[in-house]
């Protein structure tokens, strides 16, 4: 099982690979493909929920999903990401809800976007045992103050970011997350810090990478420019199911393979 001491031991050493996952189903599948981390997002929200972003997702949306994807895998790290307002506000909530993750949902960390207002909660979760993987960048839960616009553009905010991952370094986080900032802001961020940085739209300099899962296999109806689709699941699911429609409405199915007859209720009929 990869734990997070094996996914430090990996920075600098070999890319590590990181997937959104919302079910044990994709979890499984994803694993057996050798994926070495599986992120429970609150990306969920806007892939597979149908909200307009993340803000509404629930810490309950997050728990059931959490619980879902570590029964679907072995070996992977499965971190959950701790969705709107559930952290930062009161320090014990903030503990309760990242605690019932691991405590009751089997998840190996968790996932924070952060702040100013998180590094003493990041070095307060790790001091209790859980782990804490930083964001930094763009955090869509500022959507309302950011957009979703490429950050740290210009040096003052460059230095904010920096400033801000190296927090959160110092604070305990074991791995950070760099999300749609220049590659080569992403480059030194990666060779400022100790523990390893996961890039999304932030080039290839970064330990290791994640996407989205429906934007990974093409599942999505649209993704964001720095993703790509590595499949066309959506073009398969759609041949399929048109598929099925068509058997069903011309008869073709259920055929005789897929029924069974109880003979001993001949008598009756």
């Amino acid at each position: 099982m990869t734990t997070v001491r094996d996914l430090q031991s990996m920075a600098g050493e070999e890319a590590i690979s990181m997937l959104t996952a919302y079910d044990a189903m994709t979890a499984t599948i994803a694993e057996d493909a050798g994926i070495d981390v599986l992120l429970v997002g609150d990306s969920m929200g806007n892939a597979i929920l149908g909200y307009d972003d993340t803000l509404p997702v629930t810490v309950e949306e997050v728990a059931s999903r959490t619980g879902a994807v570590a029964r679907g895998a072995e070996d992977a790290l499965v971190v959950a990401d701790m969705p709107f307002l559930s952290f930062g506000t009161d320090r014990a909530e903030s503990v309760a809800n990242a605690g019932r993750m691991l405590k009751e949902e089997g998840a190996n960390a968790v996932k924070i976007e952060s702040g100013p207002h998180t590094v003493d909660l990041t070095e307060h979760l790790a001091d209790l045992g859980i782990p804490v993987m930083a964001h930094v960048g763009l955090t869509p839960q500022s959507v309302n103050q950011t957009g979703y616009t490429q950050q740290g553009g210009d040096v003052e905010q460059a230095e904010e970011i920096v400033e801000m991952a190296r927090a959160h370094e110092e604070a305990g986080a074991f791995a950070c997350v760099l999300e749609h900032i220049p590659s080569n802001l992403a480059a030194h961020i990666t060779d400022e810090l100790t523990i390893p940085t996961i890039g999304i739209g932030a080039g290839d300099n970064c330990d290791g990478q994640v996407l989205v899962v429906t934007d990974a296999v093409g599942l999505s109806d649209y993704s964001p420019p720095f993703a790509e689709a590595f499949g066309n699941v959506r073009e398969e699911m759609s041949s399929a199911i048109e598929e099925y429609v068509d058997a069903v409405e011309s008869g073709a199915f259920p055929a005789e393979e897929h029924s069974h007859v109880a003979e001993e209720l001949d008598d009756l009929y």
